[in-house]
């Protein structure tokens, strides 16, 4: 009798586990997993808004064809002001791609070395940043530092401050996270500090010497420092969980569009954006992919080598305590399939054609392939 009763509550702790456990199971993220695979990006941008995006904006550039702009949602859901393809979006730390690519340029040029310190650059953070004068700016470069991430500090988001200085003071005299070069952990501080340092050696703006030296030669017209330099009304909306008020007005760096971000990151994968020497440089110190996020604005920016193709993706709105990141990730991975399933049918399509050409004349025949999706039988 007690093993009956002992099994009978055994039972029933694992059925109220279940029950319990399944209320936990992020519902949103399994849907969107599971979700039929539209045939179009569009259409994928389409069932992305219906799972909670305000708006979303994806450009594709596929090598062979001509770039591709698509947006779903709102640019200013407010006003039901509709998504625009062109539309600014604050990039977040894909800025970093630049930054880490104006220093391999000066370092090329001799201006800068990836070898000194900090502390070579500003002997006053000696004592102020912990190993300042071990931590070499490749190991900045490279988040490989140990310095602390301002904003990692307690309730940053909750008031981010917008100035250089302000934000350096937060993590001024906090123990570092590791030894120089013993680990990694990715820190903000890095950037900020090598922004501060090409600032000190240029003697001007360093966004000035990434205007010149990166954003002209690739003709880019839509890529700006900050919010001082555009249109507030070409600038997405973007909102967070949870707080009422659009963020577009809060200063946080670089803002670009879609198509802008995607010509820079095709010039940073083939190399064309490279002087001799420069890419080797920027090989040994950073990566050649990246993502974004600040209250407000996801961004993913990636080349894919498998189909030779750029796809950035911008969404709002965010939610650091939700899902809201991992839902752009799911969507982007589901883009970036659909692409790969169109380039799969139409390299069916190319092997299995039949191409004959008329006697007599340079005109040919082409007998369309029969895949699976056109096939009659």
């Amino acid at each position: 009798m007690k093993k009956k009763q002992t099994k009978r509550i055994i039972r029933i702790a694992l059925l109220v586990g279940t029950v319990v456990s399944l209320y936990f199971v992020p519902w949103i993220l399994v849907k969107a997993w599971i979700l039929p695979l539209p045939d179009t990006v569009q259409g994928q941008l389409d069932q992305a808004i219906d799972l909670g995006f305000d708006g979303i904006i994806v450009y594709v550039d596929e090598a062979g064809k001509p770039p591709g702009f698509y947006a779903a949602g709102w640019h200013d859901p407010k006003n039901k002001i509709p998504a625009n393809p062109k539309a600014l979006f604050k990039i977040a730390s894909i800025s970093k791609l630049y930054t880490a690519v104006a220093v391999a340029k000066l370092v090329a040029d001799g201006r800068l070395s990836l070898d000194k310190t900090l502390a070579d650059y500003f002997p006053e953070l000696k004592g102020r940043i912990e190993h300042a004068e071990k931590i070499t700016l490749r190991l900045m470069v490279q988040h490989r530092s140990g310095i602390p991430n301002y904003t990692d500090t307690y309730n940053y988001w909750a008031a981010p401050k917008e100035s250089n200085k302000e934000n350096l003071e937060l993590v001024l005299g906090l123990p570092a996270r590791f030894e120089p070069g013993k680990d990694y952990e990715y820190s903000n501080t890095n950037y900020l500090l090598l922004a501060e340092i090409m600032d000190k050696v240029l003697g001007y703006p360093h966004f000035q010497f990434i205007q010149e030296k990166i954003l002209n030669r690739l003709k880019l017209k839509n890529t700006f420092g900050g919010l001082s330099q555009v249109n507030i009304d070409n600038v997405m909306s973007g909102y967070h969980v949870g707080y009422p008020l659009d963020l577009k007005t809060d200063k946080q760096g670089m803002l670009a569009s879609a198509e802008d971000v995607g010509i820079f990151l095709r010039a940073l994968n083939d190399g064309s954006l490279f002087d001799a020497g420069e890419q080797k440089i920027y090989s040994e110190i950073y990566k050649y992919n990246h993502t974004g996020l600040v209250p407000g604005y996801q961004s993913i920016a990636n080349y894919h080598k498998g189909i030779d193709a750029v796809v950035v993706q911008f969404t709002s709105p965010t939610n650091f305590e939700g899902y809201n990141w991992n839902l752009s990730e799911i969507e982007y991975n589901r883009i970036v399939k659909i692409l790969k399933r169109q380039k799969s049918r139409y390299n069916y399509s190319r092997r299995h054609s039949k191409i004959e050409k008329h006697e007599g004349s340079n005109l040919y025949k082409i007998w369309p392939a029969q895949c699976p999706e056109n096939s009659s039988n």
